[in-house]
């Protein structure tokens, strides 16, 4: 086999540019020297980059055409080490015998911010993930509070990692190319072991407020609060001047204390 078709229903978008590759596969420098996960690998273009890293090196790929192509192409790499899988199904503890490890690639945009999630579930594992991404997701990963693209998964990834964004990738560098831009990110676990909060209540609190994300901080509270707690108990803490905010003005650290008031209302 020697063509593989991107596929729209994939997200493929097949990278062309040897240095843009050489330089995705140079993010795993600043990583623990543990082996590696790429995701997505394709037809290889940053695979053969990774392999000169003297790293135990594994792929995951759902498409079919890709895995024959890599098995054809890459004899290098040990067929056990190309795993033919959806990387969102994975159980990861298997992958290097719950070791940890680091997570790369250039992942397919229609999946990517599932995947983010994933690392965040699996972080013990985990404690480095690099690669592209869609460029408006990059920004959102690193998005600091204040800012148009601070949100929901601003706040889940940066709760457990400190996110760096490298460098933009235009879109004439793929086969096809993409309608956007892509960018390049690294994310290094920090030393949070615990968020000290019901992480449930606390997910549901940012999710809930950030559908509103235009309005104060109290519009979305209302709807978290409603059936929990006694109206007239809400509507006291609801009075509160902190909640004139909207929710891209609130940091990691003050959704974790109000996620801690609101755990304390419900024992009121």
């Amino acid at each position: 086999m020697n063509y593989v078709r991107p596929k729209k229903s994939l997200g493929q978008h097949f990278l062309t540019d040897m240095g843009i590759a050489s330089r995705i596969a140079d993010t795993i420098d600043a990583c623990k020297e543990i082996p590696v996960l790429e995701v997505g690998p394709g037809t290889g273009v940053l695979t053969q980059f990774l392999m000169q890293k003297n790293r135990e090196l594994k792929v995951v790929e759902l498409d079919n055409e890709s895995v024959s192509y890599l098995l054809e192409h890459f004899n290098k790499l040990a067929p056990e080490n190309i795993i033919s899988a959806d990387f969102l199904k994975m159980n990861l503890m298997s992958v290097f015998d719950g070791h940890e490890f680091v997570l790369t690639g250039n992942y397919p945009y229609n999946i990517s911010s599932q995947i983010f999630f994933k690392v965040v579930d699996n972080r013990t594992l985990i404690p480095c993930c690099t690669g592209m991404v869609q460029k408006e997701v990059a920004e959102r990963l690193a998005a600091q509070p204040g800012t148009k693209s601070y949100g929901v998964l601003s706040i889940f990834i940066q709760a457990w990692y400190d996110v760096e964004y490298l460098f933009t990738v235009h879109e004439n560098v793929f086969n096809p190319p993409p309608k956007v831009k892509s960018a390049v990110i690294c994310m290094t676990r920090n030393s949070r072991e615990s968020l000290g909060c019901d992480v449930k209540l606390f997910r549901q609190i940012v999710k809930t407020v950030f559908t509103m994300r235009r309005k104060m901080v109290r519009n979305g509270l209302k709807q978290v609060l409603s059936g929990m707690i006694d109206k007239d108990i809400s509507a006291e803490f609801l009075s509160d001047s902190e909640f004139n905010k909207r929710p891209e003005q609130m940091s990691i650290e003050e959704f974790i204390s109000l996620t801690n008031r609101i755990s304390a209302l419900q024992h009121v």
